[in-house]
């Protein structure tokens, strides 16, 4: 959980928050995610996503536009010294990633976002909260 601003270096270098460190045990899998941003997952959060991949039917054309999407830009990322992970270029170009980002905590993964993109994200969403807890039969 949490949500942490932090800047991306030239050489694609972001700052993993400390609070997010212990739980992703030094390396974890950075993949395009949805909405724009990017999706940081454990590497046993990543193993039982690959599972649920591979019951999806390979004669269905987005499962399979889906799973390449997913997986063509996967990466593994090593947590160094400093706190810092390297993202590609081709992740940076997908979430937008130019200084400042922003990263969030969201369930079993951290998502990755520019913070324009999250600013945007947040503005819709906030508008439209109490709609989608409806819709989706939230109950607190």
């Amino acid at each position: 959980m949490g949500e942490f601003k932090h800047s991306i270096d030239a050489k694609g270098r972001l700052i993993i928050p400390a609070k997010f460190r212990d739980q992703l045990d030094g390396h974890f899998i950075v993949t395009r995610g949805l909405d724009g941003c990017l999706f940081g997952y454990p590497m046993a959060e990543w193993q039982q996503m690959e599972e649920k991949l591979k019951t999806l039917p390979l004669t269905k054309r987005d499962a399979r536009a889906f799973v390449r999407f997913l997986y063509s830009a996967a990466t593994e990322c090593d947590i160094d010294k400093q706190g810092r992970i390297n993202i590609p270029d081709t992740l940076c170009a997908h979430a937008d990633l130019t200084k400042k980002c922003v990263v969030v905590g969201v369930s079993n993964r951290i998502e990755i976002w520019s913070e324009d993109r999250w600013q945007q994200f947040t503005s819709t969403t906030a508008n439209d909260f109490d709609e989608i807890a409806e819709d989706l039969n939230i109950e607190f």
